[in-house]
Order: C-alpha cells, then sequence, then structure tokens
C-alpha cells in the first residue's frame, strides 16, 4: 500500500531539519501549564496576534454575530471578491487548538491564502471553549454556525456552493458537524467538500497519539485537552460515537480530503479515518506527507508549499464540479 508520491521523498532532509528546529524551539512547552484555567488563559493570550507565539492577524475581515445555542456566536469573514466580484463559493472553517485553545483571529495567515487561491469567502467561527464550556458546547456552536451558512449563504455571498474545514481540533468538529447535520437533515449535508488537516478523530487515542509522543513536535501526550473537554470521562467512554467520530456511523458523507504527515502526533486518526470513510461508500482521499509534522500545511517547506496547493486544488475542483 503506498501512503504518499515517493516523489515527496526528495524534500524528506528539508522537512526533518525544519522539524528539528520546531523541537528546539518548543522544548520548554512540556513545563507550561495546561491543567489549571489559569495556565490556559496564559496560553490563550499567547496565541492571539501579537502575542509570544507569533500569530498575525490582518484588519480587513468583517466581524458579525449570527443566534447560537447559549448566545451570540462570533464570525470572522474574509471575502476577495472586489466590489461587484463574485466568489465561487463559501468555506466554512473551524479553528484548532483541542477544543481548549484558539481563535478565528489567530488563523487569518492561514485563511486568507485559501480565500484567494479559492475564490472564497471564508467564514470561520469562533465556538465555545472548554474547560468553561465542555462536550457539546462547542460542537452545539459548530451545527448552528453550520446550518446559519446553509440557509444564508445565498443571501450574504451570492452563491449556496459550500466546502468546509479545518486543521487539528478544526478538522475534527469539521467532521463532528456533518455527522451532527447528516442526522438531523437526515441526508449527505450541502456541503461540496472537506479539508481536513490532520484531525482528531478518536479522543481515546490511536496508537500514534501515544508512540509518537516525545518523538515528533507538539506531542506532549499530557491529555489534558481531553480532561478539559470532557471531563470525568474514562478513555472508553471518551469513545462514544457522539464525540469520537472514528466511532460513529461514516456513511452518506460529503467528499473530503484527509491532509497528514509521517511525524504528526496524529497520523493514524486520519488513516484509520480515510478507510472507515471509504468503507461507508464516501469519496476519500487521503494526502500523507513524508516526514510532515503536525501543521504541515502551514510548514515553510517546499512539502508544506505542496501540501498547500494540494488543498486548494482539491477545494477548486470540488467547487467547479457540476
Amino acid at each position: 500500500m503506498q501512503l504518499f508520491d515517493p516523489a515527496l521523498l526528495a524534500f524528506t532532509s528539508e522537512q526533518r531539519e525544519s522539524n528539528a528546529n520546531i523541537m528546539k524551539a518548543t522544548a520548554g512547552m512540556g513545563d507550561v501549564d495546561t491543567q489549571t484555567p489559569e495556565g490556559l488563559a496564559w496560553i490563550r493570550d499567547a496565541m492571539l496576534p501579537g502575542g509570544l507565539f507569533g500569530f498575525e492577524a490582518y484588519d480587513f475581515p468583517e466581524v458579525r454575530e449570527i443566534p447560537g445555542p447559549a448566545g451570540p456566536i462570533s464570525l470572522r469573514v474574509m471575502n476577495p471578491a472586489t466590489e461587484g466580484g463574485v466568489v465561487d463559493g463559501v468555506y466554512l472553517h473551524f479553528h484548532g487548538g483541542g477544543m481548549t485553545l484558539g481563535s478565528a483571529l489567530s488563523m487569518d495567515k492561514r485563511n486568507w491564502p485559501i480565500a484567494q487561491a479559492c475564490n472564497v469567502a471564508v467564514v470561520s467561527v469562533d465556538y465555545r471553549l472548554a474547560p468553561e464550556h465542555p462536550f457539546p458546547a462547542g460542537a452545539e456552536d459548530a451545527q448552528a454556525a453550520a446550518l446559519w451558512l446553509i440557509d444564508n449563504a445565498k443571501a450574504e455571498f451570492g452563491t449556496d456552493r459550500l466546502v468546509a474545514g479545518g486543521e487539528s481540533a478544526g478538522a475534527y468538529l469539521t467532521l463532528l458537524t456533518m455527522l451532527r447535520l447528516r442526522d438531523q437533515l437526515g441526508k449527505t449535508p450541502p456541503f461540496l467538500a472537506l479539508e481536513l488537516c490532520y484531525g482528531l478523530y478518536d479522543w481515546g487515542g490511536t496508537p500514534s497519539a501515544s508512540e509518537l509522543v516525545g518523538k515528533v513536535p507538539y506531542a506532549t501526550g499530557d491529555g489534558a485537552n481531553r480532561a478539559h473537554y470532557l471531563p470525568g470521562r474514562s478513555l472508553e467512554e471518551a469513545r462514544d460515537p457522539a464525540v469520537s467520530p472514528l466511532w460513529a456511523e461514516l456513511h452518506d458523507l460529503p467528499p473530503a480530503l484527509l491532509t497528514v504527515g509521517t511525524a504528526d502526533w496524529l497520523l493514524d486518526d486520519s488513516i484509520f479515518l480515510a478507510g472507515r470513510l471509504a468503507a461507508a461508500g464516501n469519496d476519500v482521499e487521503l494526502a500523507v506527507y513524508p516526514e510532515g509534522p503536525h501543521g504541515i500545511e502551514s510548514s515553510p517547506t517546499e512539502l508544506g508549499r505542496r501540501a498547500r496547493e494540494r488543498i486548494y486544488q482539491y477545494l477548486r475542483s470540488r467547487l467547479a464540479a457540476t
């Protein structure tokens, strides 16, 4: 079984060097407090634009609110269409952060290139985070945002051609949202494609989630996110299909591109999910990048560039399909 294009092996030396630099730069992250609300607050501040982690934000996106199950939900909208222009679709985005961290604001640098390359309006959702709001709060917000877009995309953006995706927890939340929509609507959700980057699909943990701890970038294995998101649940309970999509019935879902690297602690989540999606009759593509770390599509390397271009090409092709 060939998981990746052998031609990509030509770029692994550069990627290994990049990974080593990440490991060196983040060597002290194991000492960061992720267990307490105070520690999470510090990390959240560091992840804001201008903070310690170096995220950037742009001044032109529109911020708006829509009704949610527990109050207004904030959306960050990036529209590449100039005055009088039209977009080819709308990309519903969910940010990463282990369901405890992150924001739509911090993802401008990732989302604006998607908007430009694919001529889509990006609608990024600020869903509720744990531990203040454990499961199912974030999933409820995501579902509400997706339903709002289904009902309003044509009037708001001039098109009802929708795609969805995200990175890490955002990929997880995208898939979970599609499952919830499928069951609510009784049919395949009206999205033309899912763009799922290195998601966590089994909160009970796949083999790579433990085997690669300490060996690849960002893999701490401390279990803090699960404890915050699913308080009081055992590993077996964390595999409830309502929580962990890998254990759910996966029929009647939109086409999906799964992106992951071999140096990603969530490698097995994507590999296992791709097999189960295909077995359930879905259209699925799996893009594996040798030596690619968590965050491969944002890596400043040739492999990172190729991962980004594969994503752009996939979304463009799905939006253009009749």
